[in-house]
């Protein structure tokens, strides 16, 4: 008959049960060591949009400057043209200029500071 004390028994049965818990572990680490670079990389792409987003902004803001200049400079020679005797202009000058000033006044409620100064 086969003799096993209680001593190798309890070392037999321990060797798999600490290799498996070992193997669970190391699993368990490359799992947590994966998610932190996910939220890195999550961050990190987060960021990008952020800055694009502000990018984003500003050439909006660099296109609506742009545009009220290029309106005021039209609307000053259109002004500058009615003043000089000798040049005959039709009522097309008078209807662009009154076209000039209704976008820019669209222009300037359609902003969402005016809106909100609209409100009250």
């Amino acid at each position: 008959m086969i003799e096993i004390n209680i001593g190798a028994l309890v070392v037999l049965l321990g060797i798999p049960t600490a290799v498996t818990g070992f193997c669970f572990w190391m699993l368990e680490h490359r799992i947590q060591k994966r998610e932190k670079q996910k939220e890195a990389e999550e961050a990190k792409k987060q960021q990008e949009a952020a800055a694009r987003e502000r990018a984003r902004e500003d050439l909006q803001i660099i296109t609506i400057q742009g545009t009220s200049a290029a309106i005021a400079l039209g609307e000053a020679t259109a002004r500058a043209m009615q003043r000089i005797p000798d040049a005959h202009c039709n009522g097309d000058m008078h209807a662009a200029l009154d076209y000039a000033a209704k976008i820019k006044h669209a222009q300037f409620l359609s902003t969402p500071s005016a809106r909100r100064a609209t409100l009250f």
